[in-house]
């Protein structure tokens, strides 16, 4: 303890009048204050420098999210592309469709244009056909309607028979006939008689129904042929949207 104090008194005295002790001391306990400072910020910057790390870390997988993405969006972008092209062959495709629908149209006008010129035509040779009626028999009549319609039209008049299991037309069970016309796929109900009543209006009516049903083709137009039709008979036609063509 002596001695010790002895050393504190030496180093007081020494750093009190020795000038370069003083200096030497201070640079030693400077020095070891530079050290522990830089130590302390050794590991703070190494604790920087592992945290820059883990943010790097995150970045790269947030980068890596981006591409992916961008690889999504732009398979989407190539999905859309796709189905613009497509969309476009579509609306393509319906401008044609919209092109051949307005020709036909205009086919189908014109066809009722000519149908209807051939069908007044008819009905002229049917009024003189009328006014010698007295001296035809009806069968006469009939076959001389078909022959019209096949020469002036072109039609192509064909008997059509089937048996009325369920008596639809004449209530009991019977063979049904009538004479069919097919033109342009187009199906045409005639009957051809030499006197139209009301009965016989409903009558056709009931065979077109049972044609329909036994065929599943319905008739685009059902015409009765006469030279002679009662007033009655031709409101019903009207009714039951029945041609009836007669001038007599």
């Amino acid at each position: 303890m002596a001695s010790s104090s002895k050393l504190k008194r030496e180093i007081i005295r020494l750093l009190r009048e020795d000038e370069e002790f003083k200096y030497a001391v201070a640079g030693l306990v400077g020095l070891d204050e530079v050290l522990k400072r830089t130590s302390e910020h050794d590991r703070k910057f190494n604790e920087i420098l592992e945290r820059l790390a883990e943010h790097d870390k995150k970045f790269a997988e947030i980068f890596e999210r981006f591409a992916e993405h961008d690889r999504k969006f732009n398979e989407i972008l190539e999905r859309l592309a796709e189905h613009d092209k497509k969309f476009a062959e579509i609306f393509e495709r319906f401008a044609e469709h919209d092109r051949k629908f307005e020709e036909l149209s205009v086919e189908i006008v014109k066809l009722r244009e000519d149908m209807n010129r051939g069908f007044a035509l008819v009905e002229r040779h049917i009024t003189a056909i009328g006014a010698r009626w007295g001296i035809m028999s009806e069968e006469a009549f009939r076959e001389g309607i078909k022959a019209l319609l096949e020469k002036e039209l072109g039609f192509k008049v064909e008997k059509w028979r089937d048996y009325d299991e369920e008596g639809i037309v004449y209530n009991y069970p019977s063979d049904v006939e009538i004479d069919v016309v097919i033109h342009d796929g187009k199906i045409i109900l005639v009957e051809v008689t030499s006197h139209a009543r009301k009965s016989d209006i409903s009558l056709l009516k009931a065979k077109a129904n049972f044609y329909t049903k036994k065929t599943g083709n319905s008739p685009t137009r059902i015409m009765l042929v006469t030279p002679y039709a009662e007033e009655e008979a031709m409101s019903a036609a009207k009714e039951l949207n029945i041609e009836l063509y007669t001038k007599v």
